[in-house]
């Protein structure tokens, strides 16, 4: 009986992207104390070349192999060069700066599952926190925390047969920003929304992987390369106001005139054409182009599943050329999502 052995591997990477801290500690971050961070890019190559060039706070790399008979996986394991990079925590108080690295908890590994069709699951989370002391108080003994709150990742990796594999995250701390990379190296998949409050106050001690429990990940699927290109456009060349909106606030209503373009910054918003839901958008999603090119009245409703903030520009940001385009990479009144 022949056997072959295949391998495949994933990576998150988490970054604080602007307007993601919220309270008292903005003002380390407004002030140059602390910083956030650019974007990671959208293909992943060398992780420690990211690393030394200060591009994530860590990362979470799932490597694995699994030996094929028959058509199914009869062995499966994690390599060795799964587990975190801990990135580092760079604060500056006028010329001056001091850099601190970050410190990494034990990764925590489950037990491949083998599924009926084949296939193989292996689940991994990692994480750490920043050696900088965070003095806050917090809702539950006990009251006082010095220690900075814990960062984590859970990512699912599955290995198939056929030696294609797919990526998951079914769990991460609500802070900072997830960003999901497949086995190419390709960003597949975001965390929807970041919530610093309650991470804050809650990310430690029981409340984490490390205790008793996880906290569930809501994942958004990427945005096209055109959304990127205007989102730097709208960021960059105007200065458009920020708003938020609580969960089941809604930003437009169809029918209704509009001529602002949104720029979705944080959370995710529902997609609904004639009472029908035709999808969910997170972080990155540029909307209302359609409105601004077909009679200046929204072709949708837009509701905030979570908390919301996005950035609200006037269509004159951008040509009406690239706002063409972008209708039809989105075309999402066109088809409706199953219920």
């Amino acid at each position: 009986m022949s056997t072959t052995r295949i391998e495949a591997s994933a990576a998150s990477l988490s970054w604080i992207p602007s307007e993601a801290v919220t309270g008292l500690a903005k003002a380390a971050f407004e002030t140059g104390f602390a910083h956030y961070d650019p974007p990671p890019p959208e293909t992943v190559g060398d992780l420690e070349e990211l690393r030394a060039d200060d591009r994530f706070r860590y990362a979470n790399v799932l490597s694995g192999w699994a030996d094929v008979e028959d058509g199914r996986i009869v062995r499966a394991g994690y390599s060795a060069t799964s587990g975190v990079l801990m990135g580092s925590t760079t604060v500056r108080i006028g010329r001056l700066g001091a850099t601190f690295a970050a410190i990494a908890l034990p990764d925590l590994r489950r037990e491949p599952q083998y599924l009926s069709d084949g296939s193989v699951r292996l689940v991994q989370t990692c994480g750490g926190r920043t050696a900088l002391p965070a003095p806050r108080a917090v809702p539950h003994p006990p009251f006082v925390k010095l220690q900075s709150p814990l960062v984590w990742t859970t990512l699912a990796l599955t290995l198939h047969p056929d030696g294609s594999s797919t990526v998951q995250l079914p769990g991460a701390s609500a802070f900072p920003r997830h960003w999901i990379y497949d086995a190419s190296g390709a960003l597949t998949l975001k965390s929807g929304l970041t919530d610093y409050s309650a991470w804050a106050a809650h990310s430690f001690g029981t409340r984490t992987p490390w205790g008793d429990e996880d906290s569930p990940a809501l994942t958004v699927a990427v945005e096209t390369a055109g959304e990127r290109t205007l989102s730097r456009l709208l960021m960059t060349g105007t200065q458009p106001k920020i708003r938020t909106l609580d969960a089941d606030e809604m930003l437009t209503l169809q029918g209704e005139p509009g001529d602002e373009l949104y720029l979705l910054l944080d959370g995710v918003l529902r997609v609904d054409v004639d009472g029908h839901r035709l999808a969910e958008v997170g972080p990155g999603a540029v909307l209302g182009e359609r409105a601004v090119l077909e009679g200046g009245r929204r072709t949708s409703t837009l509701t905030a599943v979570t908390p919301v903030r996005v950035a609200v520009a006037p269509a004159s940001a951008i040509d009406r050329g690239r706002l063409a385009e972008l209708a039809r990479s989105h075309r999402r009144e066109d088809v409706v999502a199953p219920e």
